[in-house]
This record gives C-alpha cells, structure tokens and sequence, in this order.
C-alpha cells in the first residue's frame, strides 16, 4: 500500500512542547518496518510551532504571527534533525518539503509537487511533508495538517491515510465529557450528521480538532482513499491498521477514482 501517515503536535510532544522521545523512536521504527515489509510511507509531521515552544521556553503557543514563525523556524529545524537521525538508524533517507497553501492551489505548482514526490517514492525515500509555516500567512495559509495530510493523499494517490491524535477515532459525544459516547468503526457517508459530530478545537499546542479531521475524510474519500482516524499513543496499531485489523474510526471510500 501507499500510505500517508498523519501525526499531530499532541502525539509528539508533551504537553510542555518537548520532544516525547520513547514515542517518536517508536513509530519512526514501525513506519521503517512498514516500508521493509513493502509499503510505501510518506509522513506529514506536525510539530514545529510546538517544539519550537519548547525549545524557546515559552509558556504557551504564541498568538502573534512573527513569534509563530519565529517557533516553527526553530521547531522545524530539531524536528527533521530528529526524523533525519531516527530513520537513518534503520537505513531510511528522508526528505523534507514544506508546503504552502500557493503550492497546492496553483496548478503548475502542485505539478511539481506531484513530480518531486513520484520521484522520491521511486528513489525509496521517506517524504516527511509540513506547512512552511515560517512563511505562512493567512492567505498562503492550508490552515491545519489534517487537511494538509488529505491534500498530499488526494496528490499521490494513496490507498489509505492515517491520522494519528489524542482520540481513538469518532464518538457518537465528546468522550472526555460523556462517559456514554461510542466509537464509531466504520462511516461509509458522511452526512451532516457525521459532520456536526466535529466538535471544537483539539490540544492546546496544535490547531486541529474533529472538524478539520471529518473535513480531511470528504477529501480523502472523494479521491477514493480510505482515511482512519485513531490514537497515536502506541505507534505499534500502524501494525494492526497495516494487516487490515480494526483500529480507530475508518471512512470508506468507493475505491480510487
């Protein structure tokens, strides 16, 4: 399979915005397992305004747009040094492409995007894909990752994306707050019902939230990929999603388009 897996802020940071270094180890060690066994794998990694929180010793995730970047200029910079050094150590190369929302909307842009990262599949790379979002404004802004990891599926042709977060999939409620609220499995349309089960924002370090996820869905399923929404706790249930097992929330495709 082609796979994009998506991993939010939340999954890889603590809630200080430092670096969960047993967490990261381990899912660079499956996503290199899943690319030995035969998968290609590409990653959109959230992370760089949070790390570059931490990293400044910064209380909270900035508000103001120049201190954002000014983070994510030093967040990127520690997180690719991170996935560069972890990779190589199961003898994986990455590359790094950062994104804005210029380079998808524009044809001729999203032509290159398109060719660069058919080539690097072909040379065995590991792409790891975020917003450039040291340069990124409201207008050149994707907005949130989820959306971002649901454009690159639709570009490559992905059989399946993953999002990786804090929750394990789609509930009927917000589970931190009812304690009746079921995992829903499978979605196989999604309806407005689905979609006002998107709720509001998610951690306090990163910017997505149910509703970017369910936007990220519509996008994947009308390209014919398969999406699974499921927590990120244990990078090992890329295993169990790889083998076909039931993880998490998946929405149904009719298959590529």
């Amino acid at each position: 399979m082609r796979i994009v897996v998506k991993v939010g802020t939340s999954t890889l940071a603590h809630s200080t915005g430092r670096l969960n270094i047993r967490r990261v180890e381990e899912m660079c060690k499956v996503l290199s397992d899943l690319k030995n066994s035969g998968h290609e794998v590409i990653l959109v990694s959230s992370g760089a305004i949070g790390m570059g929180v931490g990293k400044l010793n910064l209380k909270r995730r900035p508000d103001d747009i120049p201190t954002k970047q000014a983070a994510a200029a030093v967040g990127q910079c520690e997180l690719m040094y991170t996935y560069d050094k972890l990779f190589s150590e199961y003898n994986h190369t990455v590359a790094q492409i950062l994104l804005t929302g210029y380079d998808v909307r524009n044809e001729e842009s999203h032509n290159h995007f398109r060719n660069t990262m058919a080539r690097l599949l072909e040379l065995d790379v590991l792409p790891i894909i975020n917003e450039n979002d040291t340069v990124a404004t409201e207008e050149l802004g994707i907005g949130d990752n989820d959306t971002l990891a649901a454009i690159v599926a639709e570009s490559v042709g992905a059989d399946l994306l993953v999002l990786l977060s804090d929750i394990d999939g789609l509930f009927t409620a917000d589970p931190r707050t009812n304690p009746d609220a079921r995992l829903i499995e499978e979605v196989r349309e999604i309806d407005d019902k689905i979609l006002a089960l998107g709720g509001g924002k998610g951690s306090s370090l990163g910017t997505g939230g149910m509703a970017t996820k369910l936007s990220a869905a519509q996008i994947a399923v009308g390209a014919g990929c398969d999406m699974i929404i499921t927590n990120g706790a244990d990078p090992d249930i890329l295993y169990a999603i790889a083998d076909g097992e039931k993880v998490g929330t998946r929405f149904i495709s009719g298959g590529k388009k």
